[in-house]
């Protein structure tokens, strides 16, 4: 890397921390190309032509910031994989960072919430991801009911949703217990007491083996994606059957 690419590169790092502690400290109105500029030691146009403009530094910063906060929690989720963390502490734990973390940081987690910002960050996709990872862990003990997929999605809506509501509500007025119920309630639709019996203890057996089945390393690549093809139609027709019932 030359060393004008290299300047550039710590300039460019300098200007989203100075933006990011400005979010974080102050708001999104604090965030002014000209407060960014005095923080990192700029001028004006050099935030202009790394960034384009303020929404593009601001889209800049929420990667930063996620990116980061990703990390913690991938190897968080590492950490309780090795050292054997019941799934479910490890996914309330999941739960109640990202309410912390929404909570501490409004403004931020607006932005990251935003359709049109998360279908595009990378950072968003990666902390998509870590959720799959803890659901994954659910899934093989054998509780789920419904679909990994489903599961993650349930979780990452009500998630959202239970912070945009306390956001949305004066500070002396928040009732933390109703992201609490929320929570259950999500539990409540996704997972199922071990031993279940009936068609529901046969889907989640299912669905415990279709989250280990891409590691049963007696079967070739091509019997192993066909193995899993079999089980998502099998969970796709139990749940349908289910939901008919």
């Amino acid at each position: 890397m030359s060393e004008t690419i290299s300047g550039r590169v710590d300039t460019r790092a300098k200007i989203v921390e100075v933006a990011a502690r400005l979010l974080q400290e102050q708001g999104t109105a604090a965030v002014t190309t000209r407060s960014v500029a005095h923080g990192a030691g700029v001028q004006a146009p050099t935030i202009y032509r790394l960034f384009g403009d303020k929404n593009g530094l601001l889209e800049a910063v929420a990667e930063h910031v996620m990116a980061g906060l990703v990390a913690v929690k991938a190897a968080v989720v590492e950490a309780a994989s090795v050292d054997g963390v019941d799934p479910l502490v490890d996914l309330r734990a999941g739960w109640q960072s990202q309410l912390e973390f929404g909570v501490a940081n409004p403004d931020l987690f607006r932005l990251l919430s935003d359709p049109d910002r998360a279908q595009s960050s990378s950072a968003v996709r990666s902390g998509r991801r870590v959720l799959e990872a803890r659901v994954h862990r659910v899934a093989e003990t054998g509780r789920l009911r419904v679909s990994e997929e489903r599961a993650v999605g349930l979780i990452q809506a009500a998630g959202t949703g239970a912070v945009l509501m306390l956001l949305a509500t004066p500070a002396e007025q928040r009732d933390l217990g109703l992201a609490d119920e929320l929570y259950e309630a999500v539990l409540g639709q996704i997972l199922t007491d071990a031993p279940e019996q009936g068609d529901g203890g046969a889907i989640a057996t299912v669905i415990a083996f279709r989250a280990i089945a891409p590691r049963l390393d007696a079967l070739n690549d091509a019997e192993r994606q066909l193995l899993v093809d079999w089980l998502d139609r099998a969970i796709g027709s139990g749940l349908d059957r289910r939901a008919g019932a």
